[in-house]
């Protein structure tokens, strides 16, 4: 495949100051590099900060909801996903990327506006339904805004920067996802989860503003873009789909990120179950969801900010992605055993869910983005956006059903979380796979 990828250029007007040494101390970064690498960070930052302020109150939600329901949850979120996506590619054929980036993000501010004024009026089964309604919703929303955001950034980095830059960018999401869940744990109980929204909305606004201010692909702003920034992307609303399913690269890779949503799956459904054990009440059960979010994005900070880029140069991608998924193996074994007793069942799930969480920001999404930046740009923003949003709902819907029937059968949290200990193994294989295909295409040139 050509890459057709961009990269940000030399800035003729940027003068680096004194602290830029120190910066380099932390990321290997170039002069002509600095703005955008900044930028990227900030963007991130109010991205994530808006969606993790809303993940605890999902969250509870779903607790409130109980694990019978949680199927249905999903199948909603996978119809709203499937609707989602055609015209999510309808607005890339149709506007230039900043533009349709804009539309996106007022629309879902919009419906934070709408959830915010909805939310203290309904009473009773309605303010149940709207529960389920949020659920599947922000499901939508944790998806697309992500996933826009690094087709962004891979469509204007090349892969050796992105191997250098991308696990500095994520800082700023780590962030984000600490002050977002920080700000719901210690505000949920004193303003209430509704009036949460209002924050979330101004933060989402702000990330919508610096994707305005951040530089071209070519030249020295978002002004002076090139004619392939101009203009639309083009092609047809089902390429992500056709394209995805004409490549081998594509498909491993959305192969990858659906064996990763099943471990998430079954753990997600673990902790429905655990934390409806040891909590009672909605406040208590968002509080604590939203400190576990806080220590596993205090790990992804920490690794971030000092291992993430010299990890992928010194280990190699390959090595990179196999991370998550040999954590995983080891993970849901060991919480097979706590489930019978062999070890405290709370402690031993709080200590995977932080690693897991924690290492997957940190390491395995920056080189799982930085795969697409060998494909061309109608893949990496239409292919990417139907793996990431329509094959990572598809995945959680499998894995629903799927837990669904194997507890109707009789099985337990042990045998459960024992039979992801293989799948575990599959998802290793293919990222070691996918690793080494990417080398091989860089070498190549495209």
């Amino acid at each position: 495949m050509s890459s057709g990828a961009g990269s940000v250029e030399p800035n003729s007007a940027f003068t680096p100051g004194p602290w830029l040494s120190l910066l380099r101390r932390v990321v290997d970064v170039r002069p002509e590099e600095v703005r955008a690498m900044l930028l990227g960070c900030a963007y991130f930052f109010f991205l994530f900060s808006s969606y993790f302020i809303l993940r605890p109150i999902r969250d509870a939600f779903a607790v409130a909801s109980g694990v019978s329901k949680l199927p249905w949850l999903f199948a909603g979120t996978l119809g709203a996903m499937l609707a989602a996506n055609p015209i999510f590619s309808a607005l890339v054929v149709r506007f230039p990327v900043r533009r349709f980036y804009g539309i996106t993000y007022q629309f879902f501010a919009l419906n934070l506006l709408a959830f915010f004024l909805l939310g203290p009026r309904l009473q009773g089964e309605a303010a149940v339904w709207i529960g389920r309604v949020f659920f599947v919703w922000l499901s939508v929303f944790n998806l697309f805004l992500p996933s826009m955001f690094w087709a962004f950034m891979s469509d204007h980095f090349r892969s050796d920067q992105a191997k250098r830059l991308f696990g500095f960018i994520g800082v700023g999401g780590t962030i984000g996802s600490i002050v977002g869940s920080g700000l719901t744990a210690l505000l949920a109980q004193l303003l209430g989860p509704n009036n949460l929204l209002l924050i979330s909305t101004a933060f989402l606004e702000i990330a919508a503003l610096l994707m305005w201010t951040f530089p071209a692909r070519q030249g020295e702003s978002a002004r002076v873009a090139s004619p392939e920034e101009r203009a639309p992307i083009g092609g047809k609303v089902w390429a992500g789909l056709t394209q995805l399913l004409q490549s081998r690269y594509l498909m491993a890779i959305a192969g990858f990120l659906f064996l990763y949503v099943v471990g998430n799956g079954v753990l997600y459904f673990e902790q429905t179950d655990i934390v409806g054990r040891f909590f009672k009440g909605h406040a208590a059960r968002t509080e604590f969801l939203a400190r576990i979010e806080l220590a596993a994005q205090s790990l992804t900070a920490l690794t971030q900010a000092f291992f993430t880029g010299r990890v992928i140069r010194w280990i190699g991608l390959s090595a990179t992605l196999a991370i998550i998924p040999a954590l995983s193996a080891l993970g849901f074994a060991f919480i097979g055993a706590s489930a019978i007793g062999l070890l405290p069942l709370l402690a031993t799930y709080v200590v995977f869910v932080v690693l897991r969480r924690g290492l997957t920001f940190a390491l395995m999404n920056p080189a799982r983005e930085t795969l697409f930046t060998t494909v061309n740009r109608e893949d990496r923003f239409k292919a990417k956006s139907f793996i990431d949003t329509f094959v990572y709902r598809a995945g959680d819907q499998v894995t629903a059903w799927t837990y669904g029937g194997l507890t109707a059968l009789g099985m337990g949290l042990a045998g459960i979380a024992w039979a992801a200990v293989p799948v575990s193994l599959v998802f290793l294989a293919v990222g070691i796979w996918l690793g080494q295909q990417h080398e091989a295409m860089v070498r190549r040139g495209g």
